[in-house]
């Protein structure tokens, strides 16, 4: 064979592998990521850099209330009082692609997928009420102190008094009364969750581990 295509040949394995290993970290082990919303300050503002955990989604972490993660956005962000279904708060997921090619670039490569950053609140079981600027679970009430004063608030949805259905949590943003989150929507499917935010590397003064 002639030296000089080997040589292609050898480089093109390697490309691919590279690619390859790639992918395979980015998707099962872990990401970078970048905050593209208000809904989560302070605890993180617009153009901070994160590292998104995946190993959780991996080997099926037990969700815990107060974690921070990422998940696929709902197809529909805003349910209405005459379509929410109270019975079973569970959010609407309907543009899911229906080839294989599709599928793979959207779930694996996440081409043209819109996702949210969001803090657990409720897990399944779990009685969630938001009433007079503060949340309640099973009636007693969640002591947040990462709001830093910023209240609840009852506005942007009617998921204000539900049951956490099995295999779904409750999650919200941080700037609650500027948070698109489960009070509109209903309650995220752990399916959905992508992972779970574990560090910030960007900026340089807010370096560090997050909760």
């Amino acid at each position: 064979m002639n030296p000089k295509v080997k040589n292609a040949i050898e480089w093109g394995y390697c490309f691919i592998i590279a690619v390859i290993l790639a992918i395979t970290v980015r998707y099962f082990v872990g990401t970078p990521t970048v905050v593209k919303q208000v809904s989560m300050q302070p605890t993180f503002v617009e153009n901070e850099r994160l590292i998104l955990n995946r190993l959780a989604v991996t080997f099926n972490h037990e969700w815990k209330r107060g974690e921070i993660i990422t998940f696929e956005a709902p197809s529909t962000t805003m349910v209405s009082l005459e379509d929410a279904d109270l019975s079973n708060p569970v959010a609407k997921y309907e543009n899911s692609p229906d080839s294989l090619f599709g599928k793979f670039t959207y779930y694996v490569l996440e081409w043209n997928k819109m996702s949210y950053i969001k803090r657990i609140i409720g897990l399944p079981g779990e009685h969630v009420q938001i009433r007079d600027g503060k949340v309640y679970i099973n009636g007693e009430e969640l002591q947040e102190s990462y709001l830093h004063g910023v209240e609840t608030g009852d506005m942007n949805g009617v998921f204000t008094d539900i049951i956490v259905p099995e295999n779904c949590v409750f999650v919200m943003g941080d700037n609650r009364p500027h948070s698109t989150d489960s009070r509109c929507f209903g309650c995220v499917p752990m399916e959905k969750i992508e992972g779970k935010v574990v560090f910030r590397f960007w900026p340089l003064n807010r370096f560090g581990s997050v909760d």
